[in-house]
């Protein structure tokens, strides 16, 4: 699967079903040294201001990756931080 394939689903918790936000709208945390993905990096939405704050999911949290939206299970992981950057 492309990168601008999955920059178009909608990221999902499965534990209360809501919409954490595009795809497309997220960071990737990568590991330098073997080049596999850790985290992925959700901006906070509906802010009119600033976007701040985030939440970091581990790649391990991704259940399931399906034709429209990419499932993730933050009930079970947990997110690794809710963050208020500056």
């Amino acid at each position: 699967m492309r990168l601008s394939e999955l920059a178009s689903k909608e990221i999902i918790n499965l534990s209360d079903g809501g919409r954490l936000g595009p795809l497309g709208d997220t960071d990737l945390v990568i590991d330098p040294d073997t080049g596999q993905i850790e985290s992925i990096i959700v901006p906070l939405r509906g802010r009119l201001s600033r976007r701040t704050d985030e939440t970091v999911i581990a790649w391990r949290a991704i259940r399931r990756v399906g034709p429209e939206v990419l499932i993730v299970d933050l009930e079970e992981t947990g997110p690794l931080r809710k963050t208020g950057r500056n």
